[in-house]
Order: C-alpha cells, then sequence, then structure tokens
C-alpha cells in the first residue's frame, strides 16, 4: 500500500507519505495505531469501522479487535513538521483531546452520587464529568453509554436541594441536558408533578445558566412524552409559560437563551387547552421582537408558535396589537424556508380574517406581490392554499390598480387549513 502512496502536494510541499492515512490519503491530524500494527487517521478507521468492516485496510488482517492506540510519536513528528513548513502556509495541527475513559466516567459519577461524601467533592466532581461532557460528541457517548449513568444524573437533579447542595443539583442539571432522554425517563419526570414544579422554580433562578438548563429540560420531557394528559399537566404548571418568555424576552444577549426559549415556548403551545397562558405571559411580544435574530431552525419554530397563538381570540389580539407583528410575517414569506414561509401565511390569515386594520397593515407592506411570487412558486401546496385563500380574504383591501387584471384569482380554489 505504501509504494502506491505518492508525494501529497499541498500548498507547493511534498507530504511524506507516511504522514498519510491510507485510506483517505491526507495528512494525519490524529494518528492511532490497530491491533494489526497500522497507522490510520481516527476519523477515517472509525468510519471504516462503522460500515461494518473488520479486517484491516492495508493488511486485509481480521481486526481482533477495534482498540485504536493513538501514536503519540508519529502525531509529534507530524506536527514539527507542520512547523517546518509554516511559511508554505501549513497549520500545525492540534493536539486532539483524549477519549474520555470509561473507569473515569464510573469513578466520577459514583464521588458525585455517593451521599456520605462532602458536598464539595460532589460538586467538583461533577464539575469535571460536565467538562469532558462538553469537549466532544465522543466524550457524551462514553458517559452516555455508561450503565446507569442518566439515571444517577436525574436522581441527583432531583434531589433534595438545600443551599449546600443546590450547586450539585444544578451541574447535575447542566450534564444532563446535554443527553437524549428515553420516552420512559421523560414520562419518569413527566409523571411526578413534584419535579415539574422543581424545574419551573428554576425558570426563575439567579443563575442564567439553571435557567436555560431547566426550561431546555422542559422542552425535551415535553417532546419525549406521548401522553397528552401528562403534557397538559406540565403546561398547567403555575409560572411555567411566564418563566420561559421571561428567557426568550430578557436573555436575549445569551443566544442559547433565544434557542432554548423558542423550543420549550413551541412544545408547551402544542398543548391547546393551555395557548392563552402564553399569551397572558407576553408570548406576543416575545416572539415578535426576537425573531429576527433566530437562526432558520429556530425562526421555524417561532413562526410556528405565532400560527399556533393566532388560533386562538387572545392570540391574534395580541399579534395584531403589536405594530411588528404583520410587517415581519410579509417579510418573512420566502425568505427563510418553505415551513417558515408556511407558517408565516397561515399567521396572516388567521390575522387578517379577525381584523381589517391588518389587512391594511398587510396590504401596506406588500403582501399582494409575495402572496402572487407564492402561488407561482415551488412552495408546499399547504402554503399555496393558505395564500390563495388570503389573497380571497383581501381582495377588497387591495389598491385598485392591483385587481384589475386579478380575475382568474377569484376563481382560484380555497382550501381551509
Amino acid at each position: 500500500m505504501h509504494g502506491s502512496l505518492e508525494p501529497l502536494d499541498l500548498v507547493g510541499v511534498q507530504v511524506p507519505y507516511y504522514f498519510r492515512c491510507p485510506i483517505s490519503l491526507e495528512l494525519m491530524r490524529d494518528p492511532v495505531t490497530v491491533s494489526t500494527g497500522q497507522t490510520y487517521d481516527r476519523t477515517s478507521i472509525e468510519s471504516w469501522a462503522a460500515t461494518g468492516n473488520i479486517t484491516c485496510p492495508v493488511t486485509r488482517a481480521p481486526l481482533s479487535d477495534f482498540t485504536l492506540i493513538p501514536n503519540h510519536t508519529l502525531r509529534r513528528l507530524i506536527q514539527d513538521w507542520c512547523v517546518a513548513n509554516r511559511d508554505f502556509g501549513i497549520e500545525r495541527i492540534p493536539t486532539p483531546k483524549q477519549l474520555v475513559e470509561t473507569a473515569t466516567v464510573r469513578s466520577l459519577l459514583n464521588q458525585a452520587s455517593l451521599v456520605s461524601n462532602p458536598v464539595s467533592a460532589r460538586v467538583s466532581a461533577m464539575v469535571r464529568l460536565k467538562g469532558l461532557a462538553r469537549d466532544s460528541e465522543k466524550n457524551r457517548s462514553v458517559i452516555c453509554s455508561h450503565g446507569n449513568s442518566r439515571e444517577i444524573l436525574m436522581s441527583i437533579v432531583f434531589s433534595e436541594s438545600s443551599s449546600d447542595s443546590s450547586d450539585l443539583n444544578q451541574e447535575a442539571l447542566a450534564v444532563l441536558v446535554m443527553f437524549q432522554l428515553s420516552e420512559t425517563e421523560c414520562t419518569e419526570i413527566a409523571s411526578d408533578l413534584n419535579k415539574v414544579i422543581y424545574l419551573s422554580k428554576l425558570l426563575f433562578h439567579s443563575s442564567v445558566d439553571a435557567r436555560i438548563n431547566s426550561a431546555s429540560l422542559i422542552e425535551t420531557i415535553l417532546a419525549g412524552t406521548r401522553s397528552l394528559d401528562l403534557r397538559a399537566d406540565i403546561s398547567n404548571v403555575d409560572e411555567i409559560f411566564a418563566g420561559v418568555v421571561d428567557i426568550l424576552k430578557n436573555l436575549s444577549s445569551y443566544p442559547r437563551a433565544s434557542r432554548i426559549g423558542v423550543r420549550a415556548l413551541f412544545a408547551l403551545c402544542l398543548v391547546k387547552q393551555t395557548r392563552h397562558k402564553a399569551v397572558e405571559a407576553g408570548a406576543a411580544e416575545a416572539l415578535i421582537e426576537r425573531l429576527t435574530d433566530l437562526d432558520k431552525c429556530d425562526a421555524e419554530r417561532a413562526l410556528a408558535t405565532i400560527e399556533l397563538l393566532c388560533r386562538i381570540p387572545s392570540g391574534c389580539s395580541a399579534f395584531a396589537a403589536h405594530a411588528l407583528t404583520v410587517p415581519l410575517l410579509v417579510k418573512t414569506i420566502l425568505k427563510i424556508s418553505d415551513r417558515a414561509t408556511e407558517y408565516a401565511a397561515g399567521a396572516l390569515t388567521a390575522l387578517c380574517s379577525e381584523s381589517e386594520r391588518s389587512q391594511r397593515e398587510a396590504v401596506s407592506a406588500g403582501v399582494l406581490i409575495q402572496l402572487l411570487l407564492l402561488v407561482q412558486s415551488d412552495c408546499t401546496e399547504r402554503a399555496k392554499r393558505k395564500a390563495q385563500m388570503l389573497l380571497k380574504l383581501l381582495r377588497d383591501s387591495w389598491p385598485e390598480d392591483s385587481t384589475g387584471n386579478s380575475d382568474d384569482l377569484a376563481c382560484s380554489e380555497v382550501v381551509p387549513f
């Protein structure tokens, strides 16, 4: 195999073949050695094994196990070579962080969960575990694969907290929200109202991280619980909407707060009978004022939430009262994604059905052109149907010079959404 590897020309510099991964033929960044003695880049050999291959790519000999031993000597040689050739624009490859060992995870969990240990020692163990989990997805996979890691974390999060142990509860919560909980685990938390109440109280904690992590876990539980009754119980907890909306409104300088706040609010608003609580908590103002700051996925969730809230009278009134609602929704059409367009069109239809003022605002914001473009686009059929409905609804509000050639739209088939 080595004989077939010609020196790689990298920005005018030839890379020695033994610095290149035999699989990818690229400069190795994290060389590891397998049981046959051959060395590969970690990412390449892990991808090779993940596709079901059980042989060494070079020797074709069966791999007795898939233990990957870091080749520190070769990595240092590659790093030295990079430094020696930095004048050619070659950057030194960073030293990879080592994968956490299962024994380390077990030890830290034991230290953190042992009640007889000093609280400071338990907190220190949990802080170290949090750092390892944040280091890499691989570390999180190792931690999560430990038999009862999530069970231990949950027990610490919801253990009887006092002024001495509150830091431990919050650190455990910070670790727990990094993992996807099973349906059984979500149902277990959702079924215990005291646990949900505890999370709702954390939404108003003095620690920003505690507030955001609590909202994150609430969203996870709602998304992972199939029972409509349990989800309704969660959304009925006092101040839970107020806490989530407050995060969305007042922690705008924290990008993660906006993201988690939108997701938690959307999950809560999927429960029909408690949507009025979102409106009472100020969700309309919070969503409209955060909308332009969100990325594609979260903007879609925000618009979906706006459409859901516009389906109730109090929601329609709250959004209609905000001067930016209609112009922003009009501007959103065809700008973010097909889903976002569909949600925006649905919300506009609900608003314009209830308010002539919203109709005038939509027309003034240029909704007519947007809707005409929408019905001729490759957008979803649901979005087109909503656009057709809105066009018919706004027909009497169109400027006179725009209606002369629109008789065909009057006959468009309008299907309720």
